[in-house]
């Protein structure tokens, strides 16, 4: 048997690539890998410099350029919601972290607190409105 199958990449969906790039890109620090654009959509990849075989695709809510009016309706009011992607990234200083994106800007959902479950985490939401928490062991 092989070794264990790991994580290559992950999808989030953006409304404007334009808006999102500069917040994962300058707020949290991810490095950009790729932009690419087919049939009018756009796909752009980015990821932290010290996970280079992980990376984040900002893709399109709906990915299909053929999908009807209704579809892109339909997921563009999902996606205003915040309920169709989250990430949760770790950090060694959750505080640090939440005053530097808080900051820049930052949509808080959570300011830092213990959870129950061993971790002090908090969360924002990314300009497309997507949940992204940020979490440290509690010590």
């Amino acid at each position: 048997m092989g070794a264990w199958p790991s994580l290559s990449q992950c999808f989030i969906a953006v409304d404007d690539h334009d808006t999102a790039l500069p917040f994962y890109r300058d707020v949290l620090g991810l490095e950009v890998r790729n932009d690419v654009s087919f049939e009018g959509l756009r796909w752009v990849t980015v990821g932290s410099p010290e996970q280079p075989d992980v990376s984040i695709v900002l893709e399109p809510p709906l990915a299909d350029p053929n999908a009807s009016a209704a579809d892109r309706q339909v997921m563009a009011e999902l996606l205003a919601k915040g309920l169709l992607r989250a990430a949760i990234f770790a950090t060694d200083d959750v505080d640090a972290t939440f005053e530097r994106i808080r900051s820049a800007g930052g949509e808080v959902l959570q300011e830092p607190i213990d959870q129950p479950y061993g971790v002090r985490d908090c969360a924002f939401r990314d300009p497309a409105g997507n949940m992204l928490r940020f979490n440290q062991p509690r010590r």
